[in-house]
This record gives structure tokens, sequence and C-alpha cells, in this order.
């Protein structure tokens, strides 16, 4: 059978048995904040297991996309050193919710895996073994009862094998697995639960019956549940009949693109024991770990992740990271693992059709993070090599060298205990912990108004926040301690939060008053921090005041914050689903949001983000603030949350009317989108690798920033006129200067007075010269500068005259050729606008030529489908292009530059530009 065939054989053997087929959760648990990856089938289960969720059904299967990489069920290290483990994976599995128990679970689990007719598979009934947990005698009872398995095969065993936990809480109970002997004569019974690949775990029932708190305590649930994993690669290799995972139809498509890319082949000839569970072939090893690799990353990207520096993010980067290191055994230097996801897909994408829609967006990521990464790799092991030069015979790396390779060149810690561990070396981790440390402690030091609190924070009482509907209001002076910290028994100011900064404002009572700085949470005590104005604030513990929050302050931060909402949403309209976000700032005068993406935000891309959100503005949208159970708003369709956050079980959610955006918030936010004005995207640039940040203003910020804009333009204007008519005069001046001859000469002690100038008159007229030199080389550089803003805002301007000019490019076969000739002042400016072109062809080449410094210069694009389907690039075509007008050039293949010497031949060149790209397409 195809694995596709088992698959489907499994679906139909409990659809029959009145299961629902239900589709596989994504892998990543967006509404499981205690969860890096759905690492089980039971994930999406969870609050039914718990008690507090329902589904239509009480009898469920499917096939759920599974990573296991961190914690408990780790095989990270074993991946592709064996040939079993992997850290994505499919898992087989049918549920009971409160229905069936250990009786039909058993028994259709026998009927399946043993019967050869009615869609079961027909296994040998002696190789087989069924485990229970030590003191679950029914289970045991049943095994015999209810089946036709020798008796003798029937084994116990203890917590580590036989009881099943999701995690460190959460719902588990005991399991019942089956073993199966692949050892030759089928007489390896002894090998259960002894991690020998000849004996091998196919199946696991387990039985949830309990909830483990925080505590480690045990709690029965209100019912009994099954839930029931098969390891999908596992079964696939032994009902195809191969010793190894990796020979299956499951794998081999993409060890096949990976012989194909590499130049390597997969030996396949693994026969012994010895040889499955330590293969020696370091080709065949590196193979497995990237075909392993490049699924979990495939799976994981389609489903929203991206690599970064934390959480989820940190474990895709050092997956991808591993698999390109294992690339370097095969000889691959260049970026290679982007070109294997065509593979996965044309494996699995029927299966999972999010892959196959999501293709290029995963190729995208994966290029970019290899490129960043080999700039990461051959740099980390240059110094490496350095590092093992100095330590001679040492079997030791030294921790301080492996601080430095992961603190000033990003070399991870794991990285360089692997390539350490090749050499026979291990990194001193203890000395390596002690300087990550000292790090974190100098940065806990740089804190000190936190540390402040944290000594003095308990001698508070707890507050309540009541600034959600009210800003000013009388409460009582509960505590005050230095003059400096205070705190009410409620508050309406806001404490910065979720990226949303300070309230601040005004406390007074009779004969005090006193500004509200800042506030800061401790527990349940909100805390402020205060400057006396006048009174003395003592007088008053215990007593009403009156506190006020600056509210137009309040408006602007609620105007942001809000609009930071619109924008999330805008950016994942616009950019795609995997777009999330990385961190905010909600001030006063301005917003920023930082957001995952593999590639700059374009200008066009900028625009439609801003229309969308102003859109939403004008439509005049209620914004509605409500709390509801977290279980209540995890049903909420679209609704953002975010991983790390720790959930109470009630929660405040944030919801347009119009359903276009929902987020779990604590923030403060305005009652209608109409009140937020206006929005405009002020800059978009990299913070990280595959992290984008934008900033924007809104409302009063806008006007803010139009009039800045106006004024820079008009001091521009100003500016430049005053300067050049300041140069021209410096240069006339200096011109006259320049004709006296002010060169000191030996003889000029011996003249007379009357006959040459005194030297105190050449020293006042070289001091002259030095004055005036210096005048023009600021004012040439203040020219420069503003040469610079002014070609910026040429470039800018331009936009609209590329579009005229794409509109009508000369159409070749499926694709425009642009070309034009253009006037810029530099270089840079030439290749800017060859990015401001290459962003608005959807399908194309275009070609600017001008003349620079008295020399020809070109500037060539081409878009990514052309690169790749039509083999063209920009440094082959810009180089012929130049040769006609005496030059040379070349660059990348999506963007390329080139010179002439020839000026009068730039028309010409322009003009074969067609001609010179059909000749290559042809």
């Amino acid at each position: 059978m195809t694995s596709a065939e088992i698959r489907k054989e499994f679906f139909r053997f409990f659809e029959k048995r009145g299961h629902k087929i239900v589709p596989s959760a994504p892998v990543i648990p967006y509404d499981d904040p205690t969860l890096l990856f759905t690492n089980a089938g039971m994930n999406q289960f969870k609050d039914v297991f718990l008690g507090i969720g329902k589904r239509d059904y009480t009898r469920a299967v499917n096939s759920q996309k599974c990573i296991r990489v961190s914690g408990k069920h780790n095989d990270l290290e074993e991946v592709g050193r064996d040939t079993y483990h992997h850290t994505f994976f499919e898992m087989l599995g049918n549920w009971s919710f409160g229905d069936y128990y250990k009786k039909e679970a058993i028994e259709w689990a026998w009927e399946l895996l043993t019967k050869s007719t009615e869609g079961g598979w027909g296994l040998d009934k002696n190789r087989l073994y069924a485990t229970v947990f030590e003191t679950d005698t029914e289970a045991e009872e049943l095994w015999k009862k209810f089946t036709d398995i020798d008796p003798t095969h029937v084994l116990r065993f203890g917590k580590k094998d036989n009881f099943w936990e999701m995690g460190e809480t959460g719902p588990c109970g005991p399991c019942s697995e089956i073993h199966i002997d692949l050892s030759e004569k089928g007489d390896c019974g002894h090998l259960v639960n002894a991690g020998d690949p000849r004996v091998m775990e196919i199946w696991n029932l387990v039985f949830i019956q309990y909830n483990r708190d925080d505590k480690g305590t045990l709690t029965p649930l209100p019912s009994k549940h099954v839930d029931t994993g098969m390891g999908f690669e596992r079964i696939c290799s032994v009902l195809q009949q191969k010793k190894s995972n990796y020979d299956t139809d499951i794998f081999l498509p993409i060890l096949d693109k990976i012989a194909s890319i590499s130049g390597k082949s997969y030996s396949n000839t693994l026969q012994t024991i010895s040889e499955i569970r330590n293969p020696k072939s370091e080709i065949d090893i590196a193979m497995r770990v990237i075909a392993d690799h490049v699924r979990m990353l495939s799976f994981s990207i389609a489903d929203g992740g991206i690599p970064s520096n934390e959480g989820r993010g940190y474990v895709m980067r050092r997956i991808l990271r591993r698999a390109a290191r294992f690339g370097r055994n095969l000889g691959m230097h260049e970026p290679f693992i982007y070109k294997i996801v065509e593979a996965v897909v044309q494996s699995m994408g029927n299966q999972y059709p999010e892959i196959k829609e999501r293709q290029i967006h995963i190729e995208r990521v994966i290029k970019g993070e290899e490129e960043s990464f080999n700039i990461t790799l051959d740099r980390g092991l240059e110094i490496f090599e350095t590092v093992i030069e100095k330590i001679g015979h040492s079997k030791t790396f030294p921790g301080e060298d492996a601080f430095k390779l992961y603190d000033t060149f990003g070399f991870p810690l794991d990285l360089t205990e692997m390539i350490a561990a090749e050499r026979g070396l291990k990194v001193d981790t203890g000395r390596f912990v002690e300087l990550m440390e000292g790090q974190r402690s100098r940065a806990r030091d740089a804190v000190k108004s936190s540390t402040q609190i944290a000594h003095i924070g308990n001698e508070f009482n707890d507050s309540n926040f009541i600034g959600y509907d009210q800003y000013e209001a009388d409460v009582i002076l509960d505590k005050v301690i230095d003059d400096k910290y205070i705190s009410f028994n409620e508050t309406p100011f806001y404490v910065e939060s979720g990226g949303q900064v300070n309230d601040t404002g005004i406390v007074e009572g009779e004969r005090f008053r006193a500004r509200i700085l800042k506030s800061i949470k401790y527990d349940k005590k909100l805390i402020h921090e205060i400057e006396i104005l006048e009174g003395n604030i003592t007088d008053f513990i215990g007593k009403i005041v009156h506190v006020k929050v600056d509210y137009n302050r309040r408006q602007n931060i609620m105007r942001n914050h809000t609009a930071t909402h619109l924008l999330h949403e805008a950016l994942r309209k616009v950019l795609g689903n995997h777009v999330q976000q990385h961190g905010s700032l909600v001030a006063t005068d301005r917003l920023r949001f930082d957001f995952n993406h593999f590639e700059r935000v374009t200008e066009e891309q900028i625009r439609e983000i801003e229309n969308i959100v102003n859109n939403k503005i004008s439509e005049g949208i209620l914004v509605e603030a409500r709390e509801m159970p977290f279980e209540e708003a995890k049903k909420i369709p679209g609704i953002k949350m975010f991983f790390g956050e720790k959930y109470g079980d009630v929660v405040r959610v944030i919801k347009m009317a119009d359903n276009f955006s929902a987020e779990l918030c604590g923030g403060t936010h305005v009652k209608n989108t109409a009140d937020i004005g206006l929005f405009k995207i002020t800059s978009e640039s990299s913070i990280a690798s595959g992290i984008r940040r934008i900033e924007a203003v809104t409302g009063e910020g806008v006007k803010q920033y139009i009039n800045e804009r106006l004024t820079i333009i008009k001091n521009l204007d100003i500016e430049l006129t005053r300067l050049f008519k300041d140069k021209e005069k410096l240069e006339n001046e200096l011109f006259k200067h320049k004709k006296i001859d002010i060169t000191p000469k030996p003889q000029l002690a011996v003249l007379s007075p009357t006959e040459n100038p005194t030297r105190a008159t050449i020293e006042k007229v070289e001091t002259l010269f030095r004055q005036r030199q210096q005048i023009v080389e600021q004012t040439n550089k203040e020219v420069l500068d503003l040469q610079k803003e002014l070609s910026k805002f040429r470039v800018k301007s331009a936009g609209s005259n590329i579009d005229q000019l794409v509109n009508n490019g000369i159409p070749v076969d499926d694709f425009k050729i642009v070309t034009a000739k253009i006037v810029v002042a530099n270089m840079d400016e030439l290749k800017s606008m060859g990015d401001t072109l290459r962003s608005k062809l959807v399908s194309g080449v275009g070609v600017f030529g001008s003349v620079v410094d008295e020399k020809v210069a070109f500037v060539c694009v081409v878009t990514d489908d052309l690169i790749k389907n039509k083999k063209l690039q920009a440094g082959k075509i810009v180089g012929e292009i130049a040769k006609i007008a005496g030059g040379s050039g070349g660059g990348r293949p999506h963007l390329a530059t080139a010179g002439g010497k020839d000026v009068n031949k730039l028309d010409v060149a322009l003009e074969k530009t067609v001609d010179i790209i059909k000749a290559m397409i042809a």
C-alpha cells in the first residue's frame, strides 16, 4: 500500500464505526499559550477532555500534523542519526469523548492491525505485544478477553512507559501501547520498551481520566475519554516492509530532490540492526536530517510560524540552521533548503493543501534565513578554527570563546557544541552559562526603578483599575512612601503594559497638588510615582482625594492603540496570514508595530495598508470592549492572541463591530474608529532577520507630521538658494586670493618692506584663505547632504512617471520590457529608481540609462518569476547592453548596474535592449 492508501484505510475503518473525520489542527497552537507546537492529536480536543468544551460529535478520527522538538517530547538529537525519529510527523488517531472506553479501543485496534478482511492490515499476531500501566488490571484483562493476542505478550510497565501526559500539566491517564517485533525470527519480545528498533512501538491507546494541576495533583475528569495515536511514518514502514521510515514513499521523493540538488546519493543499504540504530554514512545522516527538517519548516511556516530569536521562532531557526549545517556535509555552501520545499509539496500537498497554497511564501522565508545564516556560519567557522589552533591538544572548547561566538557573531551554543563534538571536543558550558548570567545581571541592574518597587512593593495594598471608562474620580489615598510613591484604593491611571505607555495626570486635595509621572504594577498593586507641586500629601492618607488623567494625552494614546489593531489586520490582508505581532509601542505621539515578514514592505503595499486602515476609520465602526471567559473568546472567528501571554479564565476582547478585527487586549481604546481621525505610516524598516517594523501616526500626530514635512521642504528651498549664492560668492573671493602668491619664500627675510608685502600681510591672507576654505568645504558638505535629501524626494516623486512607463512597456511573450533614459544625480539614485521600477513590475525586465559624471550608467532589474522560469539575469542583460556604450558591468540576478564610456551610444544601447532579451530567451 502507498502511504496515501494507508491513511485512507485508517479513516475508512473508523468512519464505519461512527467516527467523524476531522481536519488536522495547525502545528502552531495559537489558542494554547502553554504549547510551542502541536505535539499530539489530542491538543485540539484539550478543552473537551477538561470538561470545558464540546463538539457536535463524540467520536472522531484524523491524521494530525505534529512537531516535537522541545520539552518532554524531544527527539531532536536522534533525528537523522537513527532512521525512525522525526521532528515533524503525522499522528493517526481515533477519539472517544465520554463515549466508548478501554474495551472498544483495544478491540478495534487489534482488529485493524491483525484482520486481513474488512479493511484490516493483516499483521502477524505473534509479532505484536501490548503493554499496560502497572496498576491497570482492567486493561490487561480486556486484552486477554476480547482479543486473541498471546496472553504472554501482555506486559506491565511503570509510569515512565505507560502513563501518558501531554505536558507538565493537563489531561493525562494510563495507556496501553502496541509494539511490533521486526527482528528476523520474531523472537525479541524481551526488547519491548528497551529502545531497540527491532521492537518498535506503533500505536498508543491513552485512557484519559485525570487532570494534573501545576502542583502535580491528579483530579478525576468529569468524563472518561480515549485518545489514540499511531505514528504514520512508522506504520508505513511496517506495512511497506521497509527497514527505515526514510525508505517509504513519504520520504523518498524528498531524498531524491536532495540528491538531485547536492549531486550526492542516498545509499539506502541498511541491512543489520546496528546500522539501523547507528548508521555510519555521514552523507546518509545529513540527507535524513535535511529531509526531516524541511518538512518541519514547511508545515510550521505554512501555519504561520516564522524563524526568530525567541519562543517557537527560535526553535524553527535552530532547526533550519541545523539543516544548513548538515548541508555543508553534502558540499552545499549556498542556499539550497528552500529548493526542497517543492518535493515536500509534491509528497504531501494533496493531504495538506495549505503547504501547496503557501509554497512560494515558505520558500521565501527559508531562503532568506539561509542567506542570513550562511554569513553567520562562515564568519563563525573562521573564528572557531582560530580557537582550535589556540587551544592545541586540549579537549575543551573554552566557554569564553563560545560566548564570544554567541554574543558577537550570533553563533548559537548548540551549533558550537555540535561542531565541537565533530572534532572530539566538549564545550565548557559552565563558563558559558556564567558569562550569560553576568550579561543578564548587568541588564537587570540597569532597571533601577523596577528594583526599587520590588523592594517596597509589599508595603502597598491591592488596587482596582477603573480607567477604561473613567478619566477622573474621587478615590481614597491609601499609602504614601518617601513622598514619591503612592497608591489608591482604585485608580483611573493606566499602567504601562502590552506596549501601551503610562497615563499621566494630577492628584489633588484641599491643600496639596501632585503630578502623576508614571505607574507601576506589582502583583495586584497599582503604584504611582509622583512629583509634589504644593502642600503635604501625607496629611491626606486614608482620605478622599481627586485624581484626573491627562485626557488629551490619553485620547492620543487610545487613537494609536486602536489604529494598531487595524494595522495588524491590514498587514495580514496585504502581506499574508503569517504576519504576527512581535512587539509594539503605543505612545502619545506615535505607534510602532513589529511583525514577522521575509522582505521589505513595498511602497505600493504600504499605500494599500494605509488605505485599508483609513477606510475603516472613515466607516465609523463601533469598537466593542467586552470581558468574557477565555474559552468563549477562543471561539471568535479570527481572534488574535499571543503566544507566551498568560491568559486568565476571564479575558478582555477588543472587537470591531463589523468583525474586521478581534484581539485579546487589556489596553484602552476609542469608542469608534472615526475618533482616530487619520492614519499615516511614517517609516518601514528591518530590525532583525525576518522581523520588520512599521512606525505610524494618527489624529493630531498626522497634522504634526504634515507640518513637519512642509517645513522641511520650505527650509530646503531657502537653504539651497542661500547655499548656492554663498558658494558662488566664496568661489569668486577664493579666485581673487589664489592670484596672490602666498607661498612663503626663504628670501623673504632679506627683502625690504617696500619691495614685498610684509610677513604680517601674508599671514593675514593665509588665515583668510584657510577660513574661506573651511566655509567652502562646509558649504559643499551641506549642499551634498541636501542633494541626497532632494534625491530622496526626486525618487519618491518619480513613482507616478514609472507607473506610466510600466503601462507603456513593450510586451514580449507573457511579460513586459521597460526602458527609459532618465536624469539622476548619481548611481545610488539610479539604483533606487530601479528598485522602484522592480516593485511596480508584475512580471518583466526594466532598464534605465542615464549620464552620471559625463559617463553612461545603466541599471537593470528582473522580476523573480523570470529569473526562475526564463532564466533571465539582470547581470547578464546589463553587461550586454553596456558593451554597446563601450563599457561593462554585472551584479545579482534581480538587480545589476553597469557603466559605459561613450555617452553618444546611450540611446542606441537602450533601443537594443529588447533584441538582447529576446535573444536570451530564444
